[in-house]
């Protein structure tokens, strides 16, 4: 338990400060005083939290293969599969960069976003899009750090980030006068911050860095494919979700949008200790799953639990309380302030279902099992969020449209949770949980299409 809370208590301080400076972002753009500026984030913000998903899922196979290697004791491997996921993931986010760019405007189109709102969002993304390398870059160095154990390292790559961003933004968004590219131009600085701190740590403080070949190179590619293809294809379930909910929330008009923007920025500052605690708890199994402690992976499950609803409930009487200041702040009013009042007082401690999720998608990627955490991300992408959310919506407008989106979390993540602890008893008889599970798995989940075809 020790290690767990100091590893995420490090991995807190950092997400926090970015998260804040995102909050801080939104609030700066909020005094300009138009509404259409909020929603031209919240629809800006759908695309680059799948941007971000892909960055994440990248650090998520370095930090895997990292911590395995370190756990054996193998640290020429450990430098020569750090610097070639550095390689894979400049290449693949210059892809997606290239992509993502040319398709800003119908990107935006299917959210519903449009007039005003869509062109600030479209410029946005424009300026920020290019970054995209130099986002995975920097998070997979931070990856890199934690599976070293490297927590205040990590921390330093993400607390530049955010000073970088904080000291900029008013900057750029009111002395400059640049309004949303502003905030926009703050942002591809912090990742350049972001990276120059990130390499320090890895190719200075541990070297963590070898002379990459192409030969090396190739060998490692199937290895960091495996596992940075199912994490990538697990984390953007996540941002597909969230995509729908702003779809859904963008048939109330602009004003429950910009509700959800501002929750959007929210569920990261209050939850921040549960996204660290996932990023902090994946290292800390794959290490003792390299050295064969067995005996030590339900307990680390088992702990991060146990904090993650001490922590959100903790949370959710802070928010519950503080409801419509926090609205206040932002200058709400009409829906987007009920949306804002009804996710403080009332969803926010379903919030502890997405962080068993979390973790559970840690522990499955760490362990060797990455295709469970694409099974349960995408089933509560599509199954656990499409009916619900528009159940939610019939029944309680916007705010149901969120509540919808956290029930199916409800169901997800507890599911998740029992298969994950299923999975280490049979790492700990010593037999390895079959691949071939998850079809049946799916097969019980969706129901008849699956019985018919195994009945042919």
């Amino acid at each position: 338990m020790g290690h767990v809370l100091r590893m995420t208590a490090a991995g807190t301080v950092g997400l926090m400060a970015i998260f804040l400076v995102d909050f801080a972002d939104m609030y700066f753009l909020s005094l300009l005083g138009e509404v259409e500026v909020a929603a031209a984030i919240g629809y800006a913000g759908s695309i680059l939290f799948f941007t971000t998903s892909v960055g994440i899922g990248l650090a998520i196979a370095a930090s895997a293969l990292v911590a395995r290697s370190i756990g054996a004791g193998t640290q020429e491997r450990s430098r020569r599969l750090s610097v070639h996921a550095h390689l894979y993931a400049i290449l693949v986010a210059g892809v997606l960069a290239v992509v993502t760019w040319a398709l800003v405007p119908r990107l935006l189109e299917v959210l519903g976003a449009e007039g005003r709102a869509h062109a600030l969002a479209q410029s946005y993304l424009r300026i920020i899009v290019p970054s995209m390398p130099l986002l995975a870059l920097g998070i997979c160095a931070s990856g890199v750090l934690r599976a070293a154990g490297d927590a205040r390292g990590a921390m330093l790559v993400t607390l530049s980030s955010a000073a970088v961003n904080a000291i900029l933004d008013p900057v750029f968004i009111f002395a400059l006068g640049l309004g949303v590219d502003g905030a926009a131009w703050a942002s591809v600085a912090a990742r350049l911050a972001a990276l120059a701190v990130g390499f320090h740590g890895v190719a200075i403080r541990h070297g963590l860095i070898a002379a990459p070949t192409l030969a090396g190179f190739l060998e490692d590619v199937p290895a960091i494919s495996k596992i940075a293809s199912l994490a990538i294809l697990t984390n953007i379930a996540t941002p597909f979700a969230n995509a729908y909910v702003t779809g859904a929330i963008a048939t109330f008009g602009d004003g429950p949008v910009a509700g959800w923007a501002v929750v959007g920025r929210l569920v990261p500052v209050a939850f921040g200790g549960v996204f660290a605690l996932s990023g902090a708890v994946g290292p800390i199994l794959g290490q003792n799953l390299g050295a064969e402690r067995y005996a030590r992976l339900r307990e680390i499950l088992s702990n991060a639990l146990v904090v993650i609803v001490v922590y959100v409930l903790v949370v959710w009487l802070v928010l519950a309380i503080g409801s419509e200041q926090i609205a206040g702040a932002f200058s709400a009013s009409g829906e987007a302030r009920a949306v804002i009042v009804a996710f403080c007082r009332w969803l926010a401690p379903l919030f502890v279902f997405f962080g068993a999720l979390f973790v559970a998608n840690a522990a499955f990627n760490n362990l060797g099992a990455p295709h469970y955490s694409t099974l349960f991300n995408w089933s509560r992408a599509t199954l656990g969020t499409i009916p619900l959310v528009s159940l939610g919506a019939d029944m309680f407008g916007a705010a149901g449209v969120i509540a919808g989106n956290l029930f199916g979390a409800m169901i997800f993540g507890s599911a998740a949770v029992i298969t994950c602890y299923r999975f280490i008893d049979a790492i700990e008889k010593g037999r390895k949980a079959p691949a071939s599970r998850w079809p049946g798995m799916a097969r019980r989940m969706l129901g008849w299409p699956f019985n018919i075809w195994r009945s042919r």
